[in-house]
């Protein structure tokens, strides 16, 4: 890193009679030593996958473990049955236990009554069992995700949301990596399922493609995965019990992976997998207010997870220096710091530069972003997709997603000032105000 920033010193110094250049320059280290080596470790990630898959000889002995299947249920009405069923029929022969929990039932008696016509077909599936938990009072998803593990038997537990469905391979292909006892969680892609009904929908579809499929895949395979989604959660179920569950408040998924990442530093060899045929498919907010109301809770609630709940806990003595390394860079630095950033910079840019400048200096930068994009597709299409003719329509609208991705900072900027100043965490619908400020306590 010296050695890099003692050339672009020499190459300031030499470009110092030209102060166009030196203007058009201004952004340069600030993406290239901040950004770049992120994308750099994540392409690593991905490198060592595609290697490990074409040397190593598959080796899958039988391994069926009885599974849970923890479907949190709000509100979902007929299409948490599009969920159970696709659980009912996966081609794993091992027993899967499927146990719905419905809350706040007596305001959610569509939902309730939905799931109970699936006990008419519930014969037609051997090796499948459906349990419905009518929660009265209304608590939130951990709530009903701890009920939900009370009363699971299976060894592997899964958390999952009333609104997404599965390719009937999911269990199967994920399950395989819990034959190793280091492996303690495991999640999969995230398809979009509305992606074709407008061009916020298409945007996040791309957005999952690059981010949450072969972004998880590379930090997996360092093991430093960043979290495990609360739709689509594996995990080993004696190693839940054993750190406790869930915990209250909000952000219980990103709560859920710092907590699994404090135990590294005692037990190093703890691993949170990736598995690329674990497909589910879930709906994006379709218009671009709700996708920001959505944004305005994912973002602000970093803030409170790392500032708040963590805020003693993020060491390497307890995460072990590679995950606090990776906790800084990615965690801090990219989510919390970038967004108020590169919103300063831009509009010092704009104040400070001539016109012509700032905007040569834009397209410099469009062109950067660009050029990562389009690596990120391109490995996803080639490593990950399981759908490549549908994953090509992407690539028509891959030059509009740099500005997706600038107004997406903007905003989380924007949804970390609302959590510090406004405690944002509390204006939640995935629990009562109750039990949020309860968490907090």
């Amino acid at each position: 890193m010296e050695s890099l920033i003692q050339a672009w010193y020499v190459f300031r110094v030499t470009f110092a009679h030209y102060p166009d250049v030196q203007y058009v320059l201004m952004l340069i280290p600030f993406v290239l030593f901040f950004e770049l080596p992120l994308y750099f470790v994540n392409w690593m990630g991905v490198f060592r996958f595609v290697i490990k898959e074409a040397v190593e000889a598959p080796h899958t002995p039988p391994y069926y473990p009885q599974v849970t299947c923890a479907i949190t249920c709000y509100a979902e009405g007929k299409a948490v049955q599009n969920t159970v069923i696709s659980l009912l029929e996966q081609i794993y022969p091992g027993h899967i236990e499927v146990i719905a929990m419905v809350d706040g039932v007596q305001k959610n008696i569509a939902t309730y009554r939905a799931l109970k016509e699936l006990y008419a077909i519930m014969p037609r599936y051997s090796n499948r069992t459906l349990t419905i938990l009518p929660k009265i009072q209304r608590g939130g998803r951990v709530s009903s995700l701890n009920a939900g593990l009370s009363r699971a038997r299976g060894e592997i537990f899964l958390a999952l949301d009333g609104d997404t469905s599965f390719d009937n391979r999911m269990i199967h292909s994920a399950v395989l990596h819990f034959q190793n006892p280091d492996v303690v969680a495991v999640t999969g892609p995230m398809r979009v399922r509305n992606a074709k009904k407008s061009l916020i929908t298409r945007m996040q579809d791309l957005e999952y493609m690059l981010t949450m499929q072969i972004g998880k895949l590379g930090f997996a395979k360092l093991n430093v995965i960043n979290n495990v989604p609360g739709a689509f959660g594996i995990f080993r179920r004696t190693f839940l019990q054993k750190i406790g569950g869930w915990n209250t408040g909000t952000a219980e998924d990103l709560d859920l992976t710092l907590r699994i990442k404090k135990y590294h530093s005692r037990y190093p060899h703890l691993r949170i997998d990736f598995e690329p045929l674990a497909v589910s498919h879930t709906d994006v907010p379709e218009t671009f207010k709700d996708f920001l109301k959505q944004r305005l809770r994912w973002d602000g609630d970093l803030w409170y997870i790392y500032s708040n709940k963590h805020k003693y806990g993020i060491s390497p003595a307890t995460m072990g220096w590679k995950n606090f390394i990776f906790l800084l860079w990615y965690g801090i630095l990219f989510q919390i710091i970038m967004p108020f950033a590169i919103v300063i910079y831009t509009v010092y840019m704009a104040i400070v530069l001539p016109l012509h400048i700032f905007i040569l200096s834009m397209g410099l930068v469009y062109v950067f972003y660009m050029c990562l994009v389009l690596i990120q597709y391109i490995l996803y299409l080639m490593v990950i997709s399981d759908r490549k003719w549908q994953d090509c329509s992407a690539f028509l609208i891959l030059p509009l997603y740099p500005f997706f991705q600038f107004i997406a900072r903007v905003w989380s900027a924007f949804a970390i000032a609302n959590q510090i100043f406004n405690k944002g965490h509390l204006d939640s619908a995935m629990a009562p105000l109750w039990v949020l400020k309860k968490g907090k306590q």
